[in-house]
C-alpha cells in the first residue's frame, strides 16, 4: 500500500496564505486553564481604534484607478451647487466604502459613523442617513445609464489588460422579495415567497473574471424575453470593445430559447449556448434517435454517458443556424430528471447552440460552468446585500444595486492586482482579511495621519 502525501486541511491552507501560524510554545505540563473574564477590567478611553483599516489600501487603489475623479466628472451635475456640504461623488464613495465594509443598508452608516477612520475617509463627518436617502433619489435615467457604463468598464478592465481567446458571458435573472410597498414591487415568479411582490433584476457576468458587466433592475412581473434583447446586445458590444479578437459565447438557461434573442446574438458574431424548451415534439425527436456516441463508461464497462445530435428545428427559428444536442446519462447530478425511455434508466439534458464545429460532448461541457453565475448571485445577495433595497423609489433602488455591483467589481480588481493568490476566496473571507482589519489612527507631525495595523495581517505585509 503506497502512502501519499497528506492533503492539508482548509484551515492550514488559509493559514499558509495568511502566514499566521502561531509561535512555538514550550511544552506545558500543567493543564490549560481559562481565566475568569470578570478579572479583565474594561475602560472606554480609546478614541483612535478602527475596525476597517483595510479601507485605506482599498482607497489608495481606487485613487490609482482615478475612480474618485471619474465620479466627480460624471455625477457632479446631480448636485451642481458649489455650496453643497456633501457632493454627489463623495456620497457615492461613502456608499461604496460602506458596501466594502459589509454594511448593505444605508442605515448601517449610523454604526460606521462611530469609526474614526471611516469618518476621516468620509471627509471628517458622516452625513445623516436622511441626506443619503435624498441623494439616492436624485438619480435619473441618464445617471443610471452612466453608472451602468462605469460598472461595465471596471468589470471588463481585467479583460482589456490581458485579452483572452474566448470570453463566456452568462446571463441570468434572480428574484428580490420585498416586504413593503416599494415602487415597481409586483408579484411574479418567486420560488420561495409565492405571491410576494418583488424585483426581478437581470445580471450579465464575465466568467473569466467573475465580474458583472451589466445589471438591469426590473419589476417583479417582468420575464426574460424580447424586451431584454437591446440590453444583451449592448453588453456584447462592450465585450467586443474590450476584447475584439476573442470568441464570445453567451450562455443562458431555458429562458434563452427566444428566437429574437438567439438571432440578435448570432447577428453580433457571437455563439449562443442555451437549453431549449423541451416541448412534446422535441422530446419525441430525442426519443427516436438511434445513434448515440458513448463518451464515458462505468466500472463495468457499460455506457454511462452518451451524446447525439438531434435532427430537429422549430418553425419559428426560420433560417437561424442552430443545432440541438442531447446528452443522456445515468448520473443523478441534475436537479430535474427527464426520463424519455421506459426500458432505460437514462435522464436527458438538451442544448441549443449555433457553434457548428465543436464536438457534442464539448458543447455540454462548455455549458456546465454557467452554474458559476448562480454562485455569484448568492455572493451578491449574502455578501454584498444586493437583495436589500433602501428606498421606496425605484430609481434609487436601481442606483443602490449598481453601486453595490460596482463595489464588487472594484474589489475584484483590487484582489487581482494586489493579492492574486486570494482571487478564489469568497466575499466574507476577503472582507475579513483585507478590509475588517483592526488599527489605530494617530496624528503625526503637521497634518499627517498615521495608521498602525497588525504586523502579521495581509495589509501590514503589503504595506511593508
Amino acid at each position: 500500500m503506497t502512502q501519499g502525501k497528506r492533503t492539508p486541511s482548509t484551515s492550514k491552507v488559509r493559514r499558509r496564505i495568511r502566514r499566521s501560524k502561531p509561535k512555538p510554545i514550550p511544552p506545558r505540563r500543567a493543564r490549560v486553564r481559562r481565566p475568569d473574564p470578570r478579572a479583565v477590567h474594561i475602560r472606554a478611553t480609546e478614541t483612535t481604534l478602527t475596525a476597517v483599516a483595510g479601507l485605506v489600501g482599498f482607497g489608495v487603489f481606487l485613487r490609482e484607478l482615478d475612480v474618485d475623479a471619474e465620479l466627480r466628472r460624471t455625477f457632479g451635475r446631480l448636485k451642481p451647487d458649489s455650496r453643497v456640504l456633501y457632493p454627489m461623488a463623495a456620497q457615492m464613495r461613502l456608499l461604496i466604502d460602506a458596501a466594502v465594509a459589509g454594511e448593505a443598508r444605508v442605515f448601517g452608516l449610523e454604526a460606521l459613523a462611530n469609526d474614526p477612520l471611516f469618518a476621516h475617509l468620509a471627509g471628517g463627518v458622516v452625513p445623516s442617513i436622511d441626506t443619503v436617502y435624498r441623494d439616492l433619489c436624485r438619480f435619473d435615467e441618464q445617471a443610471l445609464a452612466a453608472l451602468d457604463t462605469m460598472l461595465s468598464e471596471h468589470g471588463l478592465a481585467p479583460l482589456a489588460q490581458a485579452p483572452p481567446e474566448i470570453v463566456h458571458l452568462d446571463v441570468d435573472t434572480t428574484v428580490e422579495p420585498l416586504f413593503g410597498s416599494q415602487e415597481g414591487a409586483r408579484p411574479g415568479p418567486n420560488p420561495r415567497y409565492h405571491g410576494r411582490p418583488s424585483y426581478h433584476p437581470l445580471l450579465v457576468r464575465v466568467a473569466e473574471t467573475n465580474t458583472v458587466i451589466g445589471a438591469l433592475l426590473r419589476p417583479g412581473d417582468t420575464s426574460f424575453g424580447n424586451d431584454d434583447v437591446p440590453y444583451v446586445e449592448r453588453c456584447l458590444d462592450r465585450v467586443r470593445a474590450a476584447a475584439p479578437e476573442a470568441a464570445v459565447y453567451v450562455r443562458i438557461d431555458a429562458a434563452g430559447d427566444c428566437t429574437q434573442m438567439l438571432r440578435a446574438i448570432a447577428d453580433k458574431a457571437a455563439f449562443f449556448l442555451t437549453k431549449p424548451r423541451l416541448t412534446r415534439d422535441l422530446a419525441g425527436a430525442i426519443s427516436l434517435v438511434t445513434r448515440w456516441k458513448t463518451v464515458d463508461w462505468d466500472a463495468d464497462g457499460r455506457p454511462r454517458r452518451q451524446v447525439a445530435e438531434v435532427p430537429f428545428r422549430r418553425r419559428e427559428w426560420g433560417n437561424l443556424e442552430a443545432r440541438v444536442i442531447a446528452v443522456r446519462t445515468l448520473d443523478r447530478t441534475y436537479a430535474r430528471h427527464i426520463y424519455l425511455w421506459d426500458d432505460l434508466d437514462y435522464t436527458v439534458q438538451v442544448y441549443l447552440t449555433n457553434e457548428m464545429a465543436e464536438a457534442p460532448e464539448d458543447v455540454a461541457a462548455r455549458y456546465d460552468p454557467r452554474a458559476g453565475i448562480e454562485v455569484l448571485i448568492r455572493d451578491l445577495k449574502h455578501g454584498w446585500g444586493c437583495g436589500q433595497v433602501p428606498s421606496h423609489t425605484f430609481a434609487a433602488n436601481h442606483a443602490m444595486l449598481l453601486l453595490k455591483l460596482l463595489a464588487h467589481n472594484l474589489m475584484r480588481r483590487y484582489v487581482l492586482r494586489r493579492f492574486p493568490e486570494l482571487s478564489r476566496w469568497t466575499v466574507p473571507w476577503l472582507r475579513r482579511e483585507l478590509i475588517l482589519v483592526p488599527g489605530r489612527l494617530l496624528r503625526g507631525p503637521g497634518r499627517e495621519r498615521i495608521l498602525r495595523v497588525p504586523e502579521m495581517s495581509l495589509l501590514g505585509r503589503w504595506l511593508n
